[in-house]
């Protein structure tokens, strides 16, 4: 059994994809890649990743929905999921956080170390 942990990254935007892909392959992780709302479902319920960032606007099914699923399923309701979004109003927080959600950072205010350091943090916590 291998130490390296699994991240699956949910974000439809390329540029912070790649750029949060990189960044956390340069830090050991396994990163697994999903661009729409069903392509994070399908790839967690296949294979299920350590940690989740879940972006919250996205192709096909938003990321609420996709959360409320991923904590109805036994397969994935124990993976931590961080949400990254540029959704920051207090409600969008709460609902996150009431949806399952184990922390929200707003991708304007979070640069790629806070991200990792982030990572880092929720998985040495589990």
């Amino acid at each position: 059994m291998s130490d390296v942990k699994r991240v699956l990254l949910a974000e439809d935007d390329r540029f912070l994809r790649k750029a949060a892909e990189s960044t956390l392959r340069s830090e050991g992780f396994t990163v697994v890649t999903a661009v729409d709302g069903e392509a994070v479902l399908q790839r967690a319920f296949e294979m299920p990743p350590d940690l989740i960032l879940l972006d919250l606007i996205m192709p096909k099914l938003h990321g609420f929905d996709v959360l409320r699923a991923l904590k109805a399923d036994p397969r994935t309701s124990e993976i931590p999921v961080i949400v990254l979004s540029n959704l920051g109003q207090g409600d969008d927080v709460e609902t996150a956080m009431a949806l399952g959600a184990i922390s929200y950072c707003v991708k304007t205010n979070l640069s790629l170390q806070e991200l990792t350091k982030r990572v880092h943090e929720t998985l040495a916590a589990v």
